[in-house]
C-alpha cells in the first residue's frame, strides 16, 4: 500500500491503533519524512535511573494522543516513524549502569580515582562505551539526513544527541540551540566522563558550526558553569528561571515577550534540545533529577511555537530524561511521564516538520 492510500484508509478520528508504531500512526520508514531515533542510554546518570526506558515508555502511550494540532493542521500526514529499539545499545546501557552506579558512589564518599585501578577501569570503559555510542548515533544519522529525513533523538539521559549535532554540524554552516532545560549542562567531564549527560552542551559547543546557544528554565547551576556563560562572549545566552518566575509574578514581563526576544536572538537555523526537567516537577516526577520551579507546559508550548511565528527552521531536535520510574510503570502517576513526553515528542515533531514545510 502507498503512502497515500494509508493516508486515505487511516482515520485520524478513531481509537488509538497499538500497533507497535509512534503513535499508532500506519507509516514506515521509508514512507515517514520524520524519523524519531531512539537512544536507551543512561550510563553516566548521576542520581535517579529509569531514563533509559522513556523511549519504550513513550512509544506505549503515544496512541493514546489525539492527533489533533492546533498549529499544525493535518500534522499526521507528515509521516512520523519510530526506529525500532536497538536491544544492543540496551544491553550495553543495562551492563554497565551498575559499575557507574559503584564508580559514582565511590566519587561521592570521597575516593580518588587516580589511586584506585579498579576505578580507573571502569571509568576507561564507560567513556569508550560513551564514545562508540556518539560514532553509532552521527552514523545513523548522517545516513537518514542523507535520505532526506529529517530527525529527532528520543533519550535516554541528555548525553544521547551528540552524535546527531555532530552530524548537523556537517551539514550545516551555521546553526543555533534552544535548550529548555533546569540545568546548565557544561560542566566538563562531570565525574571523569567525558560525555556525561551533564556535558552535553560543553561538549556541543566543541562543534565550530554552532554560534549561539539559548538556555531557559536554568535552575540548578555550578559557579564554574556560570564563569563559562559569562565569559562566552555571547555565545551563550541563559534564560535563568528565577529572574523568569521574578518578573512574571511580579508583573514586570510577560511570558510572551520573553518568548520573542528568546527567538529573535537565534540564527535561522534552531536545533531545540529539551531536558524534560525543564519543565515543572510535577508534569515529570520520575525524570533523574528534577528540581523545583521550571516552566508550565503551556509555556514551553508558546516558546517552541514562537519558533514558527519568527520563521525559523528547526532542523532537528531531542527530547531526554522522561522516566517513568520503573518499568513497566506500576502507577497513573508513573505513567503520567510518558503522556506528557509524548505531546512533547508530538509537538516537537509537528513544529520541526512545519517549519520544514513537510
Amino acid at each position: 500500500m502507498q503512502k497515500s492510500d494509508k493516508i486515505n484508509y487511516f482515520d485520524p478520528n478513531g481509537v488509538g491503533s497499538v500497533n507497535g508504531n509512534l503513535f499508532g500512526l500506519p507509516f514506515d520508514y521509508e514512507e515517514a519524512q520524520i524519523i524519531v531515533l531512539p537512544i536507551t542510554w543512561e550510563v553516566t546518570v548521576s542520581y535517579l535511573s529509569g531514563t533509559a526506558y522513556g523511549p519504550q515508555a513513550i512509544l506505549d502511550y503515544s496512541p493514546q494522543i489525539d492527533l489533533y494540532d492546533f498549529d499544525v493542521a493535518n500534522a499526521w500526514k507528515m509521516g512520523l516513524y519510530m526506529r525500532p529499539i536497538n536491544d544492543e545499545i540496551l544491553a550495553k546501557n543495562n551492563s554497565l549502569r551498575p559499575l557507574s552506579s559503584r564508580y559514582i558512589e565511590f566519587l561521592e564518599k570521597g575516593g580518588k580515582v587516580k589511586d584506585h585501578v579498579e576505578m580507573q577501569a571502569i571509568l576507561n570503559e564507560i567513556n569508550e562505551a560513551c564514545l562508540l555510542l556518539n560514532n553509532w548515533v552521527k552514523t545513523e544519522s548522517s545516513k537518514a539526513i542523507n535520505e532526506g529525513k529529517f530527525i529527532g533523538i528520543l533519550g535516554g539521559d541528555h548525553s544521547s544527541p551528540l552524535g546527531y549535532l555532530e552530524a548537523l554540524n556537517d551539514k550545516y554552516e551555521d546553526f543555533g540551540i534552544l535548550q529548555i532545560d533546569a540545568h546548565a549542562d557544561l560542566r566538563k567531564a562531570y565525574e571523569g566522563f567525558t560525555y556525561s549527560h551533564a556535558s552535553i552542551m560543553y561538549n556541543a559547543l566543541q562543534l565550530e558550526n554552532i554560534s549561539r546557544l539559548i538556555s531557559v528554565g536554568i535552575r540548578d547551576i555550578c559557579e564554574a558553569e556560570v564563569q563559562i556563560i559569562n565569559e562566552s562572549k555571547g555565545r551563550i545566552l541563559a534564560y535563568y528561571d528565577a529572574f523568569i518566575q521574578q518578573n512574571l509574578l511580579s508583573g514586570t514581563r510577560t511570558w510572551k515577550a520573553y518568548c520573542e526576544e528568546i527567538v529573535a536572538q537565534l540564527p535561522d537555523h534552531v536545533y531545540v534540545s529539551f531536558d524534560i526537567d525543564g519543565l515543572m516537577p510535577q508534569y515529570c516526577p520520575n525524570t533523574g533529577t528534577p528540581v523545583p520551579g521550571g516552566l508550565s507546559f503551556n509555556q514551553a508550548m508558546l516558546l517552541l511555537k514562537e519558533l514558527i511565528v519568527q520563521e525559523k527552521t528547526i532542523i532537528g531536535f531531542d527530547l531526554c530524561e522522561v522516566s517513568v520510574g520503573a518499568y513497566p510503570p506500576q502507577s497513573s502517576a508513573q505513567e503520567y511521564n510518558a503522556n506528557v513526553g509524548s505531546r512533547v515528542l508530538y509537538k516537537l515533531c509537528n513544529l520541526m516538520g512545519y517549519s520544514q514545510n513537510l
